[in-house]
């Protein structure tokens, strides 16, 4: 009977599994073989092969690099600090409210706030500096990107601070160790595992975003995502854009894929 309650238990997993992860992207593998007039061809992935989309496939796991290092720098510091407040569960919870304010609105509220009579400049000519073109530029882009995405790095390493033994730590500081070396030989190897989390959670979407980079930095960068918005929606080469998401797709399971191994070999040592 267990066993028979666990298949029947696991049917909806696995349909909803087949119906909205496994079926749409065999149909976007499927149409990446079609031209715009419906004819099969492979010439989709020689034109991604062109100096045009090689160049924005470098831009985008550029960009995506220095939203996760940025992530990065700003999340580790504050999910440290978070381990020795008193009210860990109250910070945490301000941490989160953001993601649960829709991304269009969060976007709209950094057009208003960089724009030209926005209170940044309104605070920039009280200084005496004077007003900045800060939208429609590539700091804006990571800016905004980088301020969405920090919880998602945030709660990963909290949770692997969290569960590390302090007395490790400390055996470390009686053993004469400085608290760089504590850091770096103690600390920071026990929380790679939180780090690769973020590193992932954050790298990965930043990889296909496109709504950010035509509000914010007004098509200024182009990423992989804008290429599939732009040929889904504007020029209707669905042929061309489900190709660029086949190479997107390929590009993150290489990602998760080669960060799992990592995990398991220093698991097996």
């Amino acid at each position: 009977m267990n066993k028979i309650s666990r298949r029947l238990y696991s049917i909806p997993y696995f349909l909803w599994i087949v119906l909205f992860v496994v079926l749409p992207v065999l149909l976007v593998a499927y149409y990446s073989f079609f031209d715009v007039s419906g004819n099969f061809t492979f010439d989709n992935y020689r034109r991604f092969l062109t100096p045009v989309y090689l160049k924005m496939t470098v831009s985008s796991f550029w960009y995506a690099f220095l939203v996760t290092f940025f992530c990065l720098a700003v999340a580790y510091p504050t999910a440290y600090l978070l381990t020795y407040t008193k009210h860990k569960q109250l910070w945490l919870l301000l941490i989160i409210l953001p993601t649960w304010i829709n991304l269009l609105l969060k976007t709209y509220a950094f057009i208003g706030l960089f724009g030209a009579y926005g209170p940044v400049n309104e605070f920039f000519g009280f200084i005496g500096i004077g007003a900045q073109n800060l939208l429609f530029t590539d700091f804006s882009y990571v800016f905004v990107t980088t301020y969405i995405f920090i919880p998602f790095m945030i709660m990963p390493i909290f949770n692997s601070l969290e569960e590390m033994n302090i007395s490790l730590i400390r055996a470390s500081r009686d053993l004469g160790a400085s608290s760089t070396q504590t850091f770096k030989r103690v600390i920071l190897p026990l929380t790679m595992d939180g780090v690769k989390a973020g590193c992932q959670a954050v790298f990965i979407p930043a990889l296909s975003l496109f709504m950010i980079t035509r509000l914010i930095s007004g098509n200024r960068v182009v990423t992989l995502g804008t290429a599939i918005e732009q040929h889904f929606l504007v020029t209707q080469d669905w042929g061309m854009g489900s190709t660029i998401a086949v190479v997107l797709i390929i590009a993150m399971g290489i990602i998760m894929y080669a960060t799992g191994e990592r995990k398991q070999k220093g698991r097996g040592k």
